[in-house]
């Protein structure tokens, strides 16, 4: 009967631990998979607005934005959690300096319309996540 009760006890206190373990979850800004499709894509948008030569693909942005979006349901974020995040206006500020951060890294002068086209068309050429993003017209 001890047995029986010590398990009980042991199941109960699992059971009342397991919000205390998903309030530890990292923030979705801390998942690097979702951290960086979700950079990919603000500076493949900021490329296509800034360089008349090139164009996004908008098809396959929201497709991968519905599979950034799918990956943190599958782990454990809820569409309320998701859409708080992709929201708010302290992250797109961080997103923002991050991306022109990047931009001014690879020679970019922000503004200026002839780094945003180099760039870009380099991100086509090599086939990354961000080339992917975007066609020259």
């Amino acid at each position: 009967m001890k047995k029986i009760a010590m398990a009980t006890t042991i199941t109960l206190i699992g059971f009342t631990a397991l919000p205390a373990v998903a309030q530890a979850r990292a923030s979705l800004g801390e998942v690097a998979a979702i951290r960086n499709g979700l950079l990919a894509v603000g500076i493949a948008d900021e490329i296509r607005k800034v360089c008349d030569d090139i164009d996004g693909r908008m098809i396959t942005a929201f497709t991968y934005l519905t599979q950034l979006k799918g990956q943190a349901r599958d782990m454990g974020y809820s569409d309320e959690e998701i859409d708080d995040y992709v929201t708010s206006k302290t992250e797109k500020k961080k997103y923002r300096a991050e991306g022109e951060a990047w931009l001014v890294s690879r020679g970019v002068t922000l503004g200026q319309q002839d780094g945003y086209c180099r760039v870009g068309r380099e991100e086509i050429e090599k086939g990354t996540q961000i080339g992917v993003l975007l066609r020259a017209k």
